[in-house]
């Protein structure tokens, strides 16, 4: 994976190929922050990065500027990846071990924009919880955007909040917001 712009614009980042982890392509990662460069000053925003796998996402945010970023995944080698990797490159990024869905409950902060990358056979459902949750919780700042990448097989555009839809090849970011 590479960071595509900021500080950091090239760095490549190896990830070991034991976590189970389907990285955001750079291509699909450059057309979401193109969209997200017009509404958003990276160096004045939060954002929390749930599904983080490898990192990508928040990697590319912390380059750009964004001074406040959390990052929560299941697995433990992701979120020691991540946390080693932000140390090296002293990124303002806190990895999170928990159970998305469990982590969403206890939280009590806001964010301005709320990433969401879960595995791409998640059932229909528990998409719909997610996003269900982010709002129940009051997790987004005002005019704060919730973005889940999924699978073009999963339809979430009848989904409570439901914005925008972009695709790129075999992703689709559908964009949330109150």
């Amino acid at each position: 994976m590479r960071i595509n712009a900021g500080i950091h614009k090239g760095r490549r980042i190896i990830a070991p190929k034991k976590l189970p982890v389907r990285p955001t392509t750079d291509f699909a990662k450059e057309g979401l922050f193109n969209i997200l460069n017009n509404k958003y000053d990276f160096t004045s925003i939060s954002v929390l990065d749930l599904f983080s796998g490898t990192g990508n996402i928040s990697y590319e945010f912390a380059s750009r500027g964004t001074p406040e970023i959390t990052s929560v995944d299941a697995h433990t080698g992701c979120v020691r990846f991540i946390q080693a990797t932000a140390d090296t490159l002293e990124m303002p990024i806190t990895a999170i071990r928990s159970d998305v869905f469990k982590f969403l409950e206890k939280s009590v902060g806001t964010f301005n924009l709320i990433f969401a990358d879960p595995p791409y056979e998640m059932d229909s459902e528990q998409f719909f919880k997610l996003i269900d949750r982010v709002f129940e919780q009051n997790l987004l700042a005002e005019d704060g955007l919730l973005i889940i990448e999924h699978s073009k097989h999963t339809q979430l555009s009848n989904a409570a909040h439901f914005t925008d839809q972009r695709r790129y090849g075999g992703s689709v970011f559908s964009f949330f917001s109150s």
